[in-house]
């Protein structure tokens, strides 16, 4: 990041656009859902943007992310568009995985998302042998393994950081702690500190404000850097919250969080927001340009939500489609 806000404006204008993607992202696929017109749950994203901007734009194209089930976040901030998007959520063919994948399952290989996975800490062996290949293959591709503290239950997590850490893999574990996992603080389920998980296998940990946008973006920077030369792996738990809950049909949280609780993230530590009134107070943005900026992805969004709606649902010989490699034994059949 350069000392002078305003020799970066591009940059810094592109990761609030990237955050209003997300967002707006995920408002339109709650009313897909509360309207009855996407099959299955979907869990939210929104709260959580300046995680996923952050550091995917301290990334290139050919560097590899994983997802969790609460991944539509990390998948616009790698690159995705709204309408193979929506066509996946809405079992369209036209979707990122032929709509096969819908919303906890999104794929995009073109972009370096390996693929979202319903299962809690599922990504970590794929990210951590993602890693693995790019050592092997001799390239200097970087792979994050987004999950949530409740992947800090899995067993699965510990084997592959002792891997990553014996055999130096540049692989950034990213923890979004958003301080529930699914209905139980996290506190309530996961004794001592999180970054010292990854300290007891001599894996350098790091913490930082998952609600601004620049601290993770110079963490997720210097970080990617050092791991594409051989100092890698990285642990970091990035702080944050979702303003949903678990899934679009938990309405009512008052059982595990209170209302007040939602409210004072939303109004003081908006990611979005925050920015916002940072890049109007150092001359790099006006309230008109960043509204523009919100009415421009608010009116791409609605317009693939038209369009994948209108779209067709793949043929039912699809099927069996991509779930087999393609050998030629098999072809044969």
């Amino acid at each position: 990041m350069t000392a002078d806000p305003k020799t970066n404006r591009q940059g810094y204008l592109r990761m609030y656009r990237q955050m209003v993607r997300i967002r707006v992202f995920e408002d339109n696929a709650n009313q897909l859902y509360l309207a009855a017109k996407m099959p299955g749950l979907t869990h939210m994203y929104s709260g959580q943007e300046a995680v996923a901007v952050g550091i995917c734009e301290a990334l290139r194209v050919d560097d590899k992310i994983t997802s969790t089930h609460r991944g539509h976040g990390h998948c616009v901030a790698k690159g995705a568009e709204f309408r193979p998007m929506f066509c996946e959520l809405l079992g369209k063919a036209e979707g990122y995985c032929r709509g096969k994948g819908g919303s906890m399952h999104i794929a995009d290989q073109d972009n370096g998302n390996l693929g979202a996975n319903a299962i809690v800490g599922g990504s970590a062996g794929i990210a951590t042998g993602a890693a693995l290949s790019a050592r092997r293959a001799g390239r200097d591709d970087v792979t994050v393994c987004f999950f949530g503290d409740g992947a800090l239950g899995q067993g699965l997590l510990y084997e592959v950081m002792n891997m990553a850490a014996l055999w130096r893999l540049p692989v950034i574990y990213a923890c979004e702690n958003n301080l529930y996992g699914e209905y139980t603080r996290v506190e309530e389920m996961a004794a001592g500190e999180l970054t010292a998980r990854a300290e007891a296998f001599g894996i350098e940990a790091h913490r930082v404000d998952g609600q601004d946008v620049l601290a993770v973006n110079r963490l997720a920077q210097d970080l990617v850097e050092r791991a594409r030369k051989g100092e890698g792996p990285f642990f970091v738990q990035l702080d944050t919250y979702r303003y949903h809950g678990h899934h679009v049909g938990d309405i009512n949280r008052g059982y595990y969080r209170s209302k007040d609780e939602e409210a004072l993230w939303k109004s003081e530590r908006d990611p979005i927001a925050n920015f916002g009134r940072w890049l109007s107070e150092q001359g790099i943005a006006g309230a008109d340009d960043l509204a523009a900026i919100d009415a421009e992805e608010r009116g791409a969004a609605e317009e693939a939500v038209a369009y994948a709606e209108a779209a067709a649902y793949p043929d039912a010989g699809e099927v069996a489609m991509h779930v087999h490699a393609q050998t030629p034994a098999l072809r044969a059949l």
